[in-house]
């Protein structure tokens, strides 16, 4: 599963949250608290860490970590 993270105008997040839930390959994680989506990112950190353990999900290098937190 592939996650992105939206910034919308607060005049058309509504109607877009409305169209999306209608696709059916879409889950909504719909958080306008700061709190509750960090919850909701951290929730999916450990899902991703399961994953891995697993051995069904590989990690990046330590190296592209640190690229993709400068890159925020």
């Amino acid at each position: 599963m592939k996650y992105i993270t939206l910034a919308i105008k607060d005049n058309k997040y509504q109607p877009f949250i409305k169209f999306i839930k209608t696709l059916d390959f879409v889950q909504v994680k719909d958080s306008g608290d700061p709190k509750e989506l960090t919850l909701i990112k951290f929730k999916d950190a450990l899902e991703e860490l399961k994953l891995f353990q697993k051995g069904k999900l590989e990690m990046i290098s330590e190296e592209d970590f640190i690229k993709e937190i400068n890159e925020l």
